[in-house]
């Protein structure tokens, strides 16, 4: 195969590309959760206590440091504010490890550019899945916790793989921006770690939507985490149903960004083996 030779960059190419190569990109998901671990004593059992570890530090530094509030009352009191940020760090986590690891993907795999014909686009879905992977391990984590602290768990849960459906299409879309602009440019991989910093606190991780004036709440929902995260405490949290109109219009943009991030890919992919 010619690697200059023009790849399909039409909409239903995602599909397909995900579709025929599913097998694939479920070894190589599993290669990279696996890989992760390899060598550490407790092996994969880290992906558990990890999040267990921080869900703990979260209830000690604001239910007894801080004493911080989230402004609503709950069963669990204070402590249910661990609960409801810890929420907010699953989506920002899955965010932030996809779009930091997204720079690096393609020269992290150089082999696969120059000697052997391979589906490159496929390696921000490896890496999706991997983050996926580790964010249903802390939502298992969040459930028992909530169960704990504010004795319930709301049957709205079943919803929230519908609330991340739109965001995992839109985290693609960026993925595969980056994954090919890191190629060229180097600096990328720098930057996407200062962005997803700042964009933690410029999102309702550690505080409530509400609390911020009007003007600013216009801004802040620019931001693509925060309507996410909100709908994911709607439905896990609070047990209230999701915005089926917000999801739907976020749905429709997530869908026109994953297409200009795969369009990017596919045209510059040809320039890949020049530059490594």
């Amino acid at each position: 195969m010619n690697p200059h030779h023009p790849h399909p960059s039409d909409p239903s190419e995602m599909l397909h590309s995900f579709w025929k190569n599913r097998r694939l990109i479920w070894t190589l998901a599993k290669r990279e959760v696996i890989g992760r671990y390899r060598g550490s004593v407790m092996g994969i059992a880290w992906s558990f206590f990890n999040p267990v570890f921080m869900l703990i530090v979260y209830t000690f530094v604001f239910s007894v440091v801080f004493k911080a509030r989230w402004g609503v009352e709950t069963d669990g009191g204070q402590a249910s504010f661990a609960v409801i940020l810890f929420a907010g760090m699953i989506v920002h986590g899955v965010f932030a490890e996809c779009v930091n690891r997204a720079p690096t993907l393609v020269l992290a795999n150089a082999n696969y550019v120059k000697k052997v014909v391979f589906p490159l686009e496929i390696l921000p879905w490896v890496g999706v899945i991997a983050a996926l992977f580790h964010a249903a391990i802390s939502v298992l984590v969040l459930l028992a916790a909530e169960l704990m602290l504010m004795h319930y768990i709301p049957w709205t849960i079943v919803f929230l793989p519908v609330v991340l459906f739109p965001f995992i299409i839109a985290v693609m879309g960026i993925s595969w921006f980056l994954a090919s602009t890191g190629v060229f440019l180097r600096d990328v991989s720098q930057l996407t770690g200062l962005v997803t910093t700042v964009l933690l606190f410029m999102s309702p991780v550690f505080y409530p939507l509400s609390a911020l004036p009007e003007k600013y709440q216009a801004i802040l929902l620019l931001n693509p985490l925060t309507f996410i995260i909100e709908q994911v405490r709607q439905v896990v949290v609070w047990g209230h149903m999701p915005a089926w109109g917000g999801l739907f219009v976020y749905t429709v943009i997530a869908c026109f960004v994953a297409w200009l991030g795969f369009s990017w890919f596919q045209k510059t992919r040809k320039g890949f083996a020049d530059v490594i």
